[in-house]
């Protein structure tokens, strides 16, 4: 197999990088326009660091990449097979069942996948069901300046959201279990979740602040809880508040404080849908994404957005910061399509560093904490004068799921930096004919130049590799391997899985995805009264 694709990335990485170390600094001159990093400061942990964990925080372990960038050390050593294990080592899918009955539900089932770029992953995900009530979440957590944030926001929000929908006399008994030292009652079940939870030692802390949530909505004393829309606005607010009250407040424990540390300074963008029987929410913060794959009475397909980015490019965005601060500060709140000049994202769990007062900020960090082995930010930005100018606040979305709304599509902006809303329902589309999901019926379709071509192009992809079991694999193999044609390139696809740590960044960001099929008839039968 030809190594021309992955020597030209790798050189243009080296031509288009230009940096200046300072301390443990990196300063990115000129990154990707097509890839560019959330943060313009981002940190650089020395070789000798990265598989340490100092002061009590943490490490995943890294994933599975060459990385060297010596150009002699430097081969495709990945076969076709190899390739698709890298692809699908991060897979999982479901079918799912109504838990009471056994009877389908409005989901059938989901498929999801991951593919690092940075090392550790900073993305997370989580699909669970509401065990108190009905429900059933499923969450995209994109994070940046570290993986801390993302990976407490994938473990704490959806049990935010799950205790916002309990009833009254739910929460009572929850209190009770509390006050009387009884085990609670379940609240989730885990469909996906990554590995093992990295906040053990402070659980305990987590729960309390959990409780207090709870304590102050039996105070409002509403029997049937809040309504989803409430319960997903309150609960994004809630658990960013939370996340910087927790290291305001003395904690004398240092695992605790260095971890909560981590977290508050660190950020993440979410995007999570709640679906229950026909009725999809959808709650964003941020950049990643939601669309629903239609397919139309005529056969057609066409892609229904749920979601709208929040950046520099979202006119509404730009109006909605411009009124939260002053006229003065209508040419400084963005500055290079970024938060301030240094954040892409304009809505995000943490980053306290945009959020606090400078003497705030100040007071935490002078209580002893290590910021350089915790690889924590202390910068702030030029015309940093009216705080917060980052908040957690979802924009919620509902739609009533109707038979033709086939699928939904969750993902972080790594995907979407690669594909439109078009392509990624086109490929679904594509995997289910292929997977025989899904058998299009041409002669009902009228023809045209666009969907020849996409035929076409299907044939030819199809023979290039083995058919993917798992829709979010194939979304994924084509965001990194498809030229600007929309064609898989076997070379392109090499290359990029097996880019160095230090350059795979400068090329794609972490990918997560998952895919969620709705039952047609489950839905139809909804309507019918059944």
């Amino acid at each position: 197999m030809s190594s021309t694709v992955s020597y030209w990335i790798l050189n243009s990485a080296r031509n288009h990088i230009a940096t200046f170390q300072g301390g443990r600094r990196l300063y990115s001159r000129c990154i990707s326009n097509r890839n560019q990093s959330k943060w313009k400061l981002f940190s650089w942990v020395p070789p000798t660091l990265k598989n340490s964990s100092p002061c009590g925080s943490f490490a995943l372990q890294k994933a599975y990449r060459h990385t060297s960038t010596e150009e002699e050390d430097f081969h495709l050593q990945l076969s076709p097979e190899q390739v698709n294990e890298v692809l699908r080592a991060g897979e999982s899918a479901q079918k799912i069942l109504d838990f009471n009955s056994g009877v389908p539900n409005s989901v059938l089932r989901f498929e999801s996948n991951q593919l690092a770029a940075n090392s550790p992953v900073e993305d997370r995900r989580g699909i669970a069901s509401c065990l108190q009530t009905s429900g059933l979440m499923f969450g995209i957590f994109d994070g940046h300046g570290g993986h801390a944030c993302a990976q407490a926001v994938s473990e704490r929000l959806f049990y935010y959201v799950a205790v916002s929908l309990m009833s009254h006399q739910t929460l009572e008994q929850m209190e009770g279990a509390m006050e009387n030292m009884k085990p609670l009652l379940p609240i989730l079940q885990w469909l996906k979740h990554p590995g093992d939870s990295i906040y053990k030692n402070i659980t305990s802390v987590h729960l309390d602040h959990l409780r207090v949530y709870w304590q102050e909505l039996l105070d409002l004393h509403m029997e049937l809880g809040l309504s989803i829309e409430e319960a997903l606005m309150y609960s994004f607010q809630r658990l960013d508040s939370d996340i910087s009250l927790e290291i305001q407040a003395p904690l004398e424990d240092e695992v605790i404080k260095n971890l909560s540390l981590q977290v508050a300074f660190s950020g993440a963008t979410a995007c999570m849908a709640h679906v229950n029987g026909v009725h999809l929410h959808v709650a964003n913060a941020g950049d990643c994404r939601a669309i629903l794959g239609v397919q139309e009475d005529n056969g057609m397909w066409s892609c229904l957005p749920l979601t709208h980015d929040h950046n520099a490019w979202n006119p509404a965005e730009l109006s909605r910061l411009k009124r939260e601060h002053p006229e003065s500060e209508d040419k400084t709140v963005i500055i290079d399509d970024r938060l301030l000049g240094v954040l892409m994202p304009c809505r995000a769990f943490g980053d306290v560093q945009l959020k606090w007062s400078k003497e705030l900020q100040r007071n935490v960090l002078e209580r002893g904490f290590d910021t350089e082995a915790l690889n924590i930010y202390q910068f702030t930005p030029p015309h940093y004068y009216t705080p917060p100018y980052l908040t957690a606040k979802p924009e919620v979305t509902y739609h009533r799921l109707r038979p033709q709304d086939k699928f939904l599509v969750l993902a972080s902006d790594g995907l979407w930096d690669m594909l439109d809303n078009e392509d990624v329902v086109r490929l679904v589309v594509g995997h289910l004919s292929k997977a025989g999901c899904h058998k299009p019926d041409l002669a009902q379709r009228p023809a045209n130049l666009g969907l020849m071509q996409s035929l076409l192009l299907q044939r030819k992809v199809s023979g290039l590799h083995a058919a993917d079991q798992n829709a979010a694999t194939h979304l994924i193999r084509h965001a990194i391997g498809s030229n600007e044609y929309g064609e898989m390139e076997p070379e392109r696809l090499t290359a990029m899985l097996t880019l160095p740590d230090d350059l795979a960044r400068m090329y794609r960001d972490d990918i997560t995805v998952t895919v969620v099929y709705f039952n047609s008839d489950s839905i139809d039968a909804y309507y019918k009264g059944d």
